[in-house]
């Protein structure tokens, strides 16, 4: 996922020249996990430049920049230092088209690597994308493997307005996939993906959690003799309720899984939709399988915490028992 991020950076940043890097340590160290190294070499220090210790300023510059006609993909090197620039994102990027009637828009994208599996320190493994998808004005997207990280980055880069781009740090360096380097490839923001099909029950995951959501699908086949679906949702913010509602209608049952606390998580609403929208089509209750509602735990604890395939396979029996 990291050379592919690259390489979406590159491409678009050839195709546009307005298009412009910055963020701590994206420069000269090329990203604290290496996503943008190389770009400072490419395209100079006027298109690729470090900031300072500040989030607020960061965001902030980059709606600058947008109103006056470029295009920033700006990092914050971990989502639990994404609050101190959150003032900007709410109170001017996502207003920017509403406050000014459709005079201006903000297109700026801010990568953020997020999540748990690399057994981080404090601020550094939270998963906290709710706080963002309830912010109107606002895009949230979240790939889940390379290939999609390089087209939903693409299309983000080229969206008239502002898009927070949440990375997994699990997934970082732990999944390949075969990509054309040569071929142009978007997708785009606010589509799902069916990942699996199937008849008898529908999983539905994103970002990090679509791994151990596939592997449970795959022994509910082979142990189970059971069909299950998989959406990936890849967009959390619009998010396409027609393909999961369409799904969810087809099968009758349904496992949510994210690794957010449970409260008011993505889950939530997914589940409210569901009942809003298919509801006679409903053969069990909506099950989530979910991070737990405290601070991600340190180290040897953090894979408790994470959803895994057993948690999410019991959900799934339970729901086809019921």
């Amino acid at each position: 996922m990291v050379q592919a991020l690259n390489l979406a950076l590159r491409r678009e940043m050839s195709r546009d020249q307005r298009v412009v890097v910055l963020g701590q340590d994206v420069g000269i160290n090329g990203g604290v996990f290496r996503v943008t190294e190389g770009l400072l070499d490419t395209f100079g220090e006027n298109r690729v430049f470090d900031t300072p210790l500040a989030e607020s300023a960061i965001v902030g510059s980059s709606v600058g920049m947008a109103i006056n006609g470029l295009k920033p993909v700006c990092e914050l090197q971990f989502s639990g230092f994404s609050y101190q620039g959150f003032y900007q994102l709410e109170q001017h990027a996502a207003r920017m088209r509403n406050r000014t009637r459709g005079r201006f828009t903000c297109p700026i994208v801010v990568r953020i690597p997020y999540g748990g599996g690399i057994r981080a320190l404090e601020h550094h493994s939270e998963s906290r994308e709710a706080y963002f998808a309830h912010t109107p004005g606002l895009k949230m997207v979240i790939p889940s493997g390379p290939r999609k990280a390089r087209a939903l980055l693409s299309s983000a880069v080229r969206d008239p307005d502002p898009v927070i781009f949440f990375e997994p740090k699990a997934l970082y360096r732990s999944i390949r996939e075969e990509i054309d380097e040569n071929e142009e490839e978007t997708f785009p923001l606010g589509k799902a993906e069916l990942i699996r099909e199937g008849d008898q029950i529908t999983l539905i995951a994103y970002g990090a959690m679509l791994p151990p959501t596939l592997r449970a699908a795959e022994t509910l086949e082979h142990e189970d003799g059971v069909g299950a679906e998989v959406v990936d949702l890849l967009t959390i913010s619009p998010l396409d309720e027609e393909t999961v509602a369409r799904s969810v209608e087809k099968t009758g049952r349904a496992v949510i899984v994210h690794e957010a606390p449970r409260n008011c998580g993505v889950g939530a609403e997914i589940a409210a939709r569901l009942v809003e929208r298919v509801f006679l089509s409903l053969e069990a209750p909506i099950r989530r399988v979910t991070g737990y509602d405290i601070p991600v735990p340190y180290f040897s604890r953090e894979n408790l915490y994470l959803p895994s395939k057993e948690r999410i396979l019991q959900a799934a029996r339970e729901t086809l028992r019921f």
